[in-house]
């Protein structure tokens, strides 16, 4: 299998084919990072290598959005395709003593880290997936700019400016309401339009203190990738805790990796708060936490990698949840 490290920036990909990890023989190229960029590439390592793309691994870091095109260009060629994680190929350059970085070197190490680590072939989402994450992510944006504006008009109060500006802000405000509405019908039909959505949407509604936000971004995310286990689901959303601790002297205080995305952490933070009170598991959980000696922060953070693995559960067994008590549930 050839191994291709490539190094991707927003103009320009950095490609570096490792012929030989032992000789450290190499062959590289620049291409820019467009759509006929990415056919030069793909030609340029069928015509380096003489074999076809089948037999080419190529491995990039997850950087952004910036990797996506090429890696579902490189997919629909054939290639055996992986993104890792810039964080372990960062650790990885330092065991190896590279204290040099460029895009050339990048690439280098890239292309090393794959021909001697074992590393996950990427598969692509489920168009219907892609779909849902697009659409969710807009309307995230869509909420963030309406409370900058919402912001914004209470600054405008306090200072008493201006009448006119006042009423702009009101006027943007009203028109990021109605798309904000429109984009939420937009997503409840296209979840409608995919019964194996609308199936599993309603099982994760069956969770008490689950509503229709989570149950969409939980969708969206174990949906996105083939977990294992509840745990891998939580770890992927950077809800894993990370011990400091060495020895008798170093007594760090246990904090979650944050790897994942924020967003998500906060929609899943305001339903654990809502299950620490409704939700009979995650409030015993939650309990049992605070009674074993854990902070508050840490039991909900607890509280929220329960919630994960219940969700990730009612999905995996396409079972609707089973709470110990009958309660009314409270959703978000």
């Amino acid at each position: 299998m050839n191994v291709i490290g490539i190094d991707i920036s927003k103009d320009k990909l950095d490609l570096l084919w490792l012929r030989d990890v032992i000789s450290g023989k190499v062959k590289t190229k620049i291409h820019p990072n467009t759509a006929a960029g990415h056919k030069m590439l793909i030609k340029w390592i069928v015509k380096s290598t003489g074999q076809a793309i089948e037999h080419s691994h190529c491995l990039m870091e997850a950087t952004g959005i910036y990797h996506e095109a090429l890696a579902y260009a490189l997919h629909a060629a054939g290639a055996e395709v992986s993104l890792v994680n810039p964080a372990k190929v960062r650790d990885y350059a330092r065991s190896l003593g590279v204290r040099t970085k460029t895009d050339k070197k990048d690439s280098w190490v890239i292309a090393h880290y794959g021909a001697t680590q074992q590393v996950r072939r990427w598969q692509p989402e489920p168009e219907a997936i892609r779909t849902l994450k697009a659409l969710i992510n807009r309307l995230m944006m869509i909420e963030k700019d309406r409370q900058r504006e919402a912001n914004r008009l209470e600054h405008i109060a306090k200072t008493g400016a201006s009448e006119t500006v006042a009423q702009s802000i009101h006027t943007v405000m009203a028109q990021l309401d109605a798309e904000k509405q429109r984009l939420k019908k937009s997503i409840n039909e296209h979840i409608d339009q995919n019964p194996q959505l609308k199936n599993d949407r309603e099982l994760l509604l069956s969770i008490i203190g689950v509503g229709p936000v989570v149950s969409q971004l939980m969708l969206s995310v174990l949906h996105s990738r083939d977990f294992d286990k509840g745990p891998q689901c939580a770890a992927y959303l950077g809800l894993n805790p990370i011990h400091n601790e060495s020895g008798s002297s170093v007594r760090g205080q246990t904090h979650i990796s944050k790897a994942g995305d924020a967003r998500v952490r906060a929609k899943l933070y305001m339903a654990a708060v809502v299950c620490i009170k409704h939700n009979p598991d995650i409030r015993d959980h939650y309990q049992r936490m605070l009674a074993n000696g854990k902070s508050k922060k840490s039991a909900l953070c607890a509280a929220m990698r329960k919630l994960v693995h219940i969700c990730f559960g009612v999905l995996k067994h396409q079972q609707p949840y089973q709470s110990r008590i009958g309660e009314n549930p409270v959703c978000v």
